[in-house]
């Protein structure tokens, strides 16, 4: 259903910026994946596709090679099939999405969760277009690499003229490849209307932080056989809808599993164990700049707030002392142009140690 689905979607939109470079080959090892086992079907011949925008040469790379290409939709659907994980990291400004991007991750998530690690709030839903619009601006404008999609934030697609007018301002003005969205069933006729729009869409199940007040918090999803199954409904639904990929976040870990060999479409798991088709995480979690919240799920891999922060204590600290700046970071001017200036300025002549100036 999904691959036919993309299908005429793409070739009712041929000259559509994200789906131009999807050729009818790729898109045939879309959804031939069964429940259990995965179809070893090669992908075209040709690796790259180059499409020559705005005097810009972008690559799109059909499976992972090791080289840093940007994926398609086809491309991330192939790494499903060839049983390569998908790397993910949320992406906020020119620094991270720069860093993120050298890092060759597959995809940049510009988050909501940018209203905690960069706006100060205690969760997500007070994040306004306007707000997503800023930061996604600032990716697309630093990333060459990775493919990239943004969160529509809280009630911004409460029905389906919203979300699909949304979605095209987070493409249009933001850059964005793709955007994302919380929620199942409830949010199936809006997925369906972004993507018969021309625009691909993540899903993102499970714990849902714009609404994690009506979850009970941030608690994990789907632990009761009853809740396991809504999860399961849930994410068939959003690949009925034409999702090409879907978050899952906070699930047991078999319970994520067993929805991924499930799915056609790849899942990217964020507290969601081993099973799933790759890994999401924030940012700031993963460098260790975030100190409000730290999650069971988040991995620090370096605490560069610790570092950071000693950096300024030393730039404090010189100040302080009239240690900074020193000889090497002032600039000069010649003595008869210092001469010239003073006198032209009507300057006071005064003494200083022996000299007249």
């Amino acid at each position: 259903m999904f691959h036919r689905t993309v299908f005429n979607r793409l070739r009712a939109t041929p000259n559509s910026k994200w789906c131009s470079h999807v050729s009818t080959s790729e898109l045939s090892t879309i959804g031939s994946r069964s429940r259990g086992s995965v179809s070893k079907k090669k992908p075209p011949d040709t690796k790259f596709v180059q499409k020559k925008r705005s005097g810009r040469t972008r690559c799109f790379s059909v499976h992972s090679n090791g080289s840093l290409c940007k994926l398609s939709i086809a491309g991330i659907q192939q790494k499903k099939l060839d049983e390569k994980y998908i790397s993910m990291v949320t992406a906020y400004d020119y620094t991270s999405a720069l860093l993120a991007d050298r890092a060759g991750f597959d995809i940049l998530l510009v988050g909501d969760s940018l209203g905690m690690v960069q706006l100060g709030y205690d969760g997500t839903e007070k994040v306004t277009m306007d707000d997503m619009l800023h930061h996604c601006k600032a990716v697309s404008r630093t990333s060459k690499n990775s493919f990239l999609i943004g969160d529509l934030p809280f009630g911004s697609y409460l029905n389906v003229d919203d979300a699909v007018q949304n979605a095209c301002r987070l493409v249009k003005e933001g850059g964005m490849d793709a955007v994302k969205l919380e929620g199942g069933t409830r949010v199936e006729r809006s997925i369906a209307a972004i993507v018969d729009s021309g625009i691909p869409v993540q899903g993102h199940i499970g714990l849902t932080p714009q609404t994690a007040t009506q979850l009970g918090g941030f608690k994990v999803q789907g632990k009761t056989a009853e809740a396991a199954v809504g999860l399961y409904e849930d994410a068939m639904a959003l690949q009925k809808a034409g999702c090409f990929s879907i978050v899952l976040e906070c699930v047991p870990e078999r319970v994520a599993t067993e929805i991924t060999q499930s799915l056609d479409i790849p899942t990217i798991g964020i507290g969601a164990g081993r099973g799933t088709n790759g890994q999401v995480q924030v940012f700031h979690d993963v460098i260790g700049m975030y100190d409000r919240l730290q999650p069971k799920f988040a991995k620090q891999y370096v605490n560069t707030s610790d570092i950071i922060c000693d950096a300024l204590s030393s730039y404090r600290e010189e100040i302080e002392t009239a240690r900074f700046p020193d000889e090497s970071h002032v600039f000069k001017i010649k003595d008869t142009q210092f001469e010239s200036f003073r006198y032209a300025a009507g300057l006071t002549v005064f003494e200083h140690d022996g000299n007249m100036y």
